[in-house]
């Protein structure tokens, strides 16, 4: 809810009561859960089914000349290939979002970055599934030695890349070119993080409450 009297704008933790959380399919990568809780003391359960998902992280590189990294990458639920930032899932137990964000960019684009900032946390889909998405700011690109690059497999064996003046990436997500939803995110965030010199952007370490993995409080009371 909006507070009008002067405070922030933000979303809050707002924790019901867990009845219970039941696996109903089992993923290679994420799984449905089926959760049945207390949304109201005054009204019947609630039963919801959505993804349990790891969590994300993307990188928008900036280089000196104003230009931004996209990779052109095949996605099959949607056939078709999409130009994206390098991002990747939060699957490797206790990396911070930050390292998991360098060892996506060095696996994708050979490349790695001096300078980072947080740039935007959000969902990809809230009503569907917990996936939350941090997106970095990397500066001061630089390229990965040749022997020490990572060797694509899959999918992404097959990614050009291309450097876009980030001003050509705006138009092309506001004239709908651009469909990936951590690319539309990242470029017009970036866009907007410009217009005063980036001072608004936190710290690549910030805490990161909205991920339902790493709140310092808990989500509510465990099932029993």
């Amino acid at each position: 809810m909006y507070p009008h009297d002067g405070g922030e704008l933000a979303d809050g933790l707002s924790p019901r009561r867990l009845l219970s959380s039941t696996p109903v399919y089992e993923g290679r990568i994420w799984n449905v859960v089926q959760d049945r809780f207390v949304f109201d003391e005054a009204t019947e359960p609630l039963t919801r089914d959505y993804i349990a998902h790891p969590g994300a992280v993307a990188v928008v590189v900036l280089d000196d000349e104003d230009r931004v990294l996209l990779l052109n990458q095949y996605r099959h639920p949607v056939g078709m290939t999409l130009w994206e930032i390098p991002a990747g899932l939060m699957d490797v137990a206790g990396e911070p979002a930050q390292a998991g964000a360098a060892r996506e960019l060095a696996e994708e684009a050979d490349l790695e970055a001096a300078e980072w900032s947080v740039l935007v946390d959000m969902f990809n889909s809230p009503g569907s599934s917990s996936e939350a998405l941090r997106i970095f700011l990397a500066r001061k690109p630089s390229k990965i030695p040749a022997e020490l690059r990572h060797v694509r497999t899959e999918e992404e064996a097959d990614m050009p890349v291309a450097w876009v003046p980030l001003d050509e990436a705006v138009t092309a997500v506001l004239r709908g070119r651009i469909h990936n939803p951590s690319a539309v995110a990242g470029i017009l965030a970036c866009a907007a993080a410009r217009n005063n010199g980036y001072v608004d952007l936190s710290p690549a370490d910030a805490p990161w409450e909205a991920h339902p993995g790493l709140r310092s409080a808990p989500a509510g009371p465990k099932a029993p």
